[in-house]
C-alpha cells in the first residue's frame, strides 16, 4: 500500500496556527462572558476543542516517525473494492435472471444490448 503523507513542515505550520487558534477560542470565551453574551461561550470552547484536536493531530505528523496518512492507495492485488466489484457485476454481467445492467457513467439501469446509454448518451464499454 502506498500512501501521501503532509510534510512535516506544513504539520508545523499547522501545529502553530492550531495552538494560535486556542488561545484566540481562550479570548473569545473571555469577551463573550465578560459582555454578557453567555451563549456564544460554548462556541469558544467548541473552537478550543478543535483547535487542540488539530495541534496534537499536526503535532504527531511533525514529529512522530509514523504519520497519518492523507490518502491510502491500495494496488487491486492488495485489496479489491467492494463497491467496485458489486457496480462491475452488474455492469459486466447483468442480472442472470432479468438481464439488466447499469451504465458506468451514470447508473442508469439499461438492457445489457444497448450500445449507447439512454440517459446520458455515452457509448457503454460493453
Amino acid at each position: 500500500m502506498k500512501s501521501i503523507k503532509p510534510g512535516r513542515g506544513p504539520s508545523r505550520m499547522g501545529m502553530v496556527g492550531s495552538i494560535f487558534a486556542a488561545i484566540f477560542g481562550v479570548f473569545w470565551c473571555i469577551m463573550a462572558a465578560s459582555i454578557g453574551a453567555g451563549v456564544m461561550v460554548p462556541f469558544g470552547l467548541i473552537f478550543i476543542g478543535l483547535a487542540v484536536y488539530s495541534a496534537v493531530y499536526n503535532y504527531r505528523n511533525a514529529t512522530g516517525k509514523n504519520r497519518y496518512s492523507l490518502f491510502d492507495i491500495v494496488d487491486a492485488g492488495e485489496e479489491e473494492d467492494p463497491l467496485n466489484e458489486q457496480i462491475a457485476r452488474h455492469v459486466n454481467t447483468g442480472t442472470p435472471d432479468t438481464g439488466i445492467a447499469f451504465c458506468p457513467y451514470c447508473g442508469f439501469s439499461i438492457n445489457s444490448d444497448f450500445e449507447y446509454c439512454p440517459k446520458c448518451g455515452k457509448k457503454l464499454p460493453f
